[in-house]
């Protein structure tokens, strides 16, 4: 029986239904297999009844606010007025400006609809190769699921249950290292290319911009010193961010009119509630998952077979990159992270670390066709063809794959710093 279930998953999953529906639809038919729906219909709502689980429609309605409502410009506008000048300035600015912006929205697509909407057309005026403008702010963007406060990391942390304050701490130096890395190919790029900017700000033009950037500076200040500083939980700190996020973009930056105050909102809840549905499914099909027995038959077949903790990490890595071209984001994360936990504890990875490497793949997934989100919206925001998107980011996909095997094999790099911060 439970190979039937599983051939239906499959089948479903090869002809293309979304993944919330596949999911659902096995669980339904597992959990109703005695004629009745009710317990299926209780186990996700019990799943859905975590205070944690709270946190993710506050953060999606900072990122819908912090995208449309002004306060990318205000951070770009401060970032280049300091380092525009440099070869390859814009290029910096972008992947800057990101870097900043992350930390206050948590969403991939977000960031790079807000920066690519203004640094793209930008660094096309400025001379930039179109392939290569837009590259730097498709995989600039990224670092939204990676730099804490990250969506990705909430619903990996609600999913393995693992505390969601230290996977925001442990992309840090991650989030840092691949902003160094993106940064320096640019500089280099630029300098062969004789990329520069002419414009020059005196003291007092730099001074305003800087100023003018300092309420939306403050927010990551303000949500995650609260978080780590035991001012507010977890969920408290998402609706802090959405509350700062709105006000911003209606009376700082002025982006959004009071009366598109409704409409935005609304946005924002019809795609928190997408996620959450399917993050319901998913903890409903994990629970189905354990009482099938199948993760505790797929250990005894990995200690069967002597895999080692390395080579399990190669096969997943591999694995996930495969089904991040293919599936988004949160559907891979959904499906494998079930599957995939039970086996950790006993090939000696930590489950901490594990969550780390699952965003860089996701990180690559966005950027990798045919189903590369940010692939999409950078084409559609720039007029760029889809092809020459694709060409402008293989470079930074081979940078962000040696930051994978990095970050892969040396744990440290990850997990050093929540150790630091918040010990074991």
């Amino acid at each position: 029986m439970i190979g039937a279930y599983l051939a239906l998953f499959l089948l479903m999953l090869l002809a293309g239904i979304p993944i919330y529906l596949t999911m659902g639809v096995t669980g339904a038919l597992m959990f109703g297999s005695d004629g009745s729906l009710l317990a299926y219909a209780q186990k996700l709502v019990d799943e859905l009844n975590s205070s944690t689980l709270i946190a993710v429609p506050y953060f999606v309605i900072a990122a819908t606010f912090m995208e449309r409502g002004g306060v990318a410009r205000a951070l770009i506008e401060a970032a280049e007025a300091w380092i525009g000048r440099v070869h390859g300035g814009l290029g910096l600015v972008a992947v800057l400006s990101c870097t900043i912006f992350a930390a206050m929205c948590g969403s991939s697509v977000a960031t790079a609809i807000a920066m690519g909407t203004i640094l793209v057309p930008a660094m096309i005026r400025g001379g930039y190769d179109r392939p290569f403008a837009a590259g730097i702010v498709g995989a600039s963007g990224t670092l939204g699921i990676l730099v804490p406060p990250s969506l990705a990391f909430v619903v990996y942390g609600v999913l393995a249950d693992v505390s969601i304050p230290k996977l925001f701490l442990a992309g840090v130096v991650p989030g840092l290292l691949q902003a160094a890395l993106l940064a320096i190919y640019i500089l280099w790029v630029s300098r062969g290319r004789g990329y520069k900017s002419e414009a020059s700000l005196d003291l007092r033009q730099k001074a305003a911009r800087t100023v003018r950037a300092v309420p939306a500076l403050g927010v990551p200040v303000l949500v995650l010193g609260g978080l780590y500083g035991g001012i507010v939980t977890l969920t408290e700190s998402a609706a802090l961010s959405a509350v700062v996020a709105i006000l911003l973009s209606l009376f700082v930056y002025r982006g959004l009119r009071p009366g598109q105050l409704l409409p935005v909102m609304a946005l924002s809840v019809r795609n928190a509630a997408a996620i959450m549905i399917i993050i319901a499914v998913a903890l409903a099909f994990g629970h189905w998952i354990t009482e099938t027995g199948i993760a505790n038959k797929a250990v005894a077949l990995i200690e069967a077979w002597g895999v080692q903790g390395w080579q399990f990490l190669i096969a997943i890595n591999l694995i996930l990159l495969l089904l991040g071209m293919f599936l988004e984001v949160y559907s891979v994360m959904l499906l494998m992270v079930p599957i995939l936990l039970p086996l950790l504890a006993p090939l000696g990875i930590d489950p901490l670390h594990f969550g780390v490497v699952i965003v860089i793949n996701m990180e690559i997934a966005l950027l990798t066709p045919p189903v590369g989100l940010n692939l999409f919206v950078i084409a559609n925001i720039s007029n760029t063809p889809l092809a020459q998107v694709v060409r402008g980011t293989a470079p930074f996909v081979v940078l962000m794959l040696v930051l994978l095997v990095a970050l892969t094999y040396i744990p440290a790099i990850s997990l050093w710093f929540p150790m630091w911060v918040m010990g074991r």
